[in-house]
């Protein structure tokens, strides 16, 4: 099991950061499309996105906003943070087999416990893929947790 551990408010400091990796694969393409009810065929259909400007199939946008969600949720502040807003700018397509890194950095710290932090999400070549901020209010009470086990899902 994967144990997840927070940093409370009082702990943060300006420029503290984190990082969360993750790979997209056909079957989270799929997932992602199934859950979000987003079907555009530019993702799921190989054919059909050869005709478009990429060429072929990219990831949805928020795939990747949700990676900035789960690095927030799991890593900085981690488990307890809640989550308010977002500012996202989307700046190169997230192809499958792409490995995307989120770089979240701690920007400001304000009344109520409300965090800003910069997110940066890079593919493999270290290319900028995702620019914004987050805005979060961070746990008060220190937390060491066992991650949820999530089911199996096959597709079919």
């Amino acid at each position: 099991m994967t144990t997840l551990e927070n940093r409370p408010y009082d702990t943060l400091n300006i420029g503290d950061d984190a990082v969360f990796e993750k790979t997209l694969t056909e079957k989270e393409l799929v997932l992602f499309a199934a859950v979000s009810g987003d079907v555009n065929p530019l993702h799921l259909d190989a054919e059909f996105a050869k005709t478009t400007m990429f060429g072929e199939q990219i990831a949805h946008g928020m795939w990747s906003g949700s990676l900035i969600s789960a690095a927030l949720a799991t890593t900085l502040p981690g488990p307890g943070t809640i989550y308010m807003g977002q500012d996202l700018s989307f700046r190169r397509p997230v192809k499958l087999g792409d490995t995307l890194t989120v770089k979240l950095t701690v920007k400001e710290k304000k009344e109520k416990n409300v965090v800003i932090l910069d997110c940066l999400v890079t593919n493999q070549k270290g290319e900028k893929v995702v620019l914004g901020t987050a805005t979060v209010i961070a746990p008060t009470e220190k937390s060491v947790l066992e991650a949820p086990e999530l089911p199996k899902i096959t597709l079919g």
